[in-house]
C-alpha cells in the first residue's frame, strides 16, 4: 500500500513523502479500514515537525483522523462488519491508502452523511463540543474566544449558539468579522481598532462573561482574560502565534481567574462511554440539520502532499484540507 512517511522531522512539505508500505493485518480486536478521506490538522503538521506533545519514533507515518471503509476483521470484533463507513479521530498513521485500528475506538456513521463532512467529525468537532460540555455552562452564559475564524472557533459559534449560549468571538483582521458573518456567525469583533472593548460591552450589555477560550497564545490570551468576569475561567486550547501567554497577573490575582488547558484527545479518551455516545449524537444531527456546517477547502493526493499543506497553512482559508489516498 501507499502511505506517507518521514525519515526526519522538519517542515512536513519536505520531509513527508509517498512510499510503498507492507498491508497491515488486522489483531485481536482490531480492523483494517481502507481509507476514503483524512483531514490535515494543525496538530498532525505539528507531530511531523517534532513540536507537538506526541513525538514518534523515526521514520514515522502521519495523519490521525479518517473516514474509511471497513476491509478486514481481527479475531473477536463482531461489533463492526466488511464494507462498514467507520471514522477515527485517535488512530496515528492515517494518512495511507489502509491503515489498522482497534475496533472499539472506530465510530459508524449514518449513510446520509456526506463523506466530507463524516472525514472532519471526530477531532474538531468532537473536541469543541467536548470543550462546551466540561464548561458546565448554562443557557443564556456568556463565553468569548479567540481565533474566532479558525475551525474549533467557528464549531464553538455554531454548538454554543445552538445550546443557548451566547458566543463572542474576537478576530485579528475585520476581514474576519465578515467572513464569519457570511456563515451566521454575529457575535464577533475585530480586535486591530482601538474601540473593540467598547463594543464588546455593547454586545453583551454589560452581562459577566464568564469562560474563555484562548487559542491563540501571546498578548491576546491575555485580552481575553481581561474581559472575563470575578471568579472566570480562561481555558488554553491552542497556541497558533505563541506557545507563550502573556497575563496580567492583575487579572489573575484580583479577578480570582482560574487557567486550565484542554487536550482533546486526553479528554476524549478519559470520558465515560455514555456521555461520548451522547455527544457523538448530538454532534451527527448538529452536522444533519445543517446547525454545524464542515466546510472542505480542498481535496489532494498522497502525492500532493506539498501542495496540501501550503493550503493547510494558507492565512484566511475556510474549511479542511482533505487527502485522498
Amino acid at each position: 500500500m501507499r502511505a506517507l512517511i518521514h525519515p526526519a522531522f522538519g517542515d512536513p512539505a519536505a520531509v513527508l513523502a509517498v512510499e510503498e508500505r507492507p498491508l497491515p493485518d488486522p489483531g485481536a480486536g482490531q480492523v483494517r479500514v481502507r481509507t476514503l478521506l483524512s483531514p490535515i490538522h494543525n496538530h498532525d503538521l505539528w507531530t511531523v515537525r517534532g513540536t507537538y506533545g506526541f513525538k514518534p519514533s523515526l521514520p514515522a507515518p502521519a495523519g490521525t483522523e479518517a473516514l474509511g471503509v471497513v476491509d478486514a476483521l481481527g479475531d473477536g470484533v463482531d461489533t463492526l462488519a466488511i464494507g462498514q463507513r467507520v471514522v477515527t479521530g485517535g488512530t496515528f498513521g492515517v494518512w495511507a491508502e489502509y491503515f489498522v485500528a482497534n475496533a472499539a475506538g472506530l465510530i459508524p456513521v449514518p449513510d446520509a452523511l456526506p463523506d466530507e463532512a463524516a472525514a472532519q467529525l471526530v477531532s474538531m468537532p468532537f473536541s469543541a463540543l467536548s470543550l462546551l460540555h466540561s464548561l458546565d455552562l448554562n443557557e443564556g452564559d456568556w463565553l468569548i474566544q479567540n481565533a474566532a475564524n479558525g475551525a474549533v472557533g467557528r464549531m464553538v459559534a455554531q454548538l454554543g449558539a445552538a445550546r443557548g449560549i451566547n458566543v463572542v468571538g474576537l478576530v485579528r483582521r475585520a476581514a474576519g468579522v465578515d467572513e464569519l458573518r457570511a456563515q451566521g456567525i454575529e457575535r464577533v469583533i475585530a480586535t486591530d481598532g482601538d474601540g473593540w472593548r467598547d463594543e464588546l460591552a455593547a454586545i453583551t450589555g454589560g452581562a459577566p462573561i464568564t469562560v474563555g477560550i484562548d487559542s491563540v497564545g501571546g498578548s491576546s490570551a491575555g485580552d481575553v482574560l481581561s474581559t472575563l468576569a470575578v471568579n472566570g475561567t480562561l481555558v488554553v486550547f491552542g497556541a497558533m502565534a505563541s506557545p507563550t501567554l502573556e497575563l496580567a497577573s492583575g487579572d489573575v490575582i484580583f479577578k480570582q481567574a482560574t487557567v486550565k488547558g484542554f487536550w482533546g484527545s486526553v479528554v476524549s479518551k478519559e470520558m465515560a462511554a455514555d456521555v461520548r455516545a451522547a455527544l457523538f449524537g448530538e454532534l451527527i444531527a448538529r452536522v444533519s440539520d445543517g446547525t454545524l456546517t464542515l466546510p472542505v477547502a480542498g481535496t489532494f493526493g498522497l502525492d500532493e502532499i506539498g501542495a496540501a499543506v501550503a493550503a493547510s497553512d494558507s492565512p484566511g482559508r475556510v474549511g479542511k484540507v482533505l487527502l485522498r489516498p
